[in-house]
């Protein structure tokens, strides 16, 4: 029997209250601009939610406006929000896009996902998620987590994240796009792990046909 796909999103938005948000979706609720978003996703690019929650704060305390950013420089941006992963690499693409964002755009970080993967270092989970947290527009942002339970779900069948957004898009109701990110990661970093997920704790466990999952508690 096919998934009915609502019923799943909103369980997990009922269970998900319990749950901690992910870093950029927090930062979001308390007021963060899309320029501040976007700097703080390219800070979470391979590195723990509460490694990049520090690290934002820290750098935004001192600089968060393209303008501010460029006066530290890339040696004290490197500083400040270390040890993100590839920080020195990190310093430097945000200064990059701090270049562009003054004057290229005149300090408004794009709407347009097609401008913003111009950015330096910018793909489409990034881009999206500015679309999503910073603009609250409708866009699907797919990472590691999204792909992995899209799949284990049945709900869609692809084979890399991209894919999985132009499936999503497709099918997944639009009411559900800019809430789908938030959700499920949150359920991945939770429950649905990669490996060995948390099934007997599951709200939506008997929705699941648990596709791929070899040994789960």
């Amino acid at each position: 029997m096919a998934l009915d796909i609502r019923i799943f999103v909103e369980r997990l938005k009922e269970s998900y209250k319990a749950w901690d948000a992910p870093v950029i979706t927090l930062m979001a609720d308390i007021g963060a601009t899309p320029f501040e978003v976007l700097i703080a996703t390219l800070l979470s690019l391979r590195t723990k939610d509460e490694v990049t929650a520090v690290a934002a704060r820290r750098l935004f305390a001192v600089a968060h406006t393209p303008e501010a950013l460029l006066d530290l420089g890339a040696e004290a941006i490197a500083q400040l929000i270390y040890p993100v992963g590839f920080y020195p690499t990190k310093s430097k693409r945000i200064m990059e896009i701090s270049t562009l964002i003054r004057d290229k755009y005149k300090g408004v970080v794009p709407w347009d996902i097609d401008e913003l993967l111009t950015l330096p270092g910018v793909g489409r989970k990034t881009a999206n998620l500015v679309l999503v947290e910073g603009y609250k527009m409708e866009a699907i942002c797919v990472d590691t987590h999204v792909h992995r339970i899209s799949n284990r779900i049945g709900y869609v069948t692809t084979k890399n994240a991209d894919k999985t957004e132009a499936a999503l898009r497709e099918k997944l109701p639009r009411e559900y796009w800019i809430i789908y990110n938030e959700v499920l990661v949150a359920f991945g970093q939770v429950l649905c792990r990669p490996i060995s997920p948390f099934c007997s704790k599951c709200p939506v466990g008997d929705l699941c046909p648990r596709v791929g999952v070899a040994t789960h508690r």
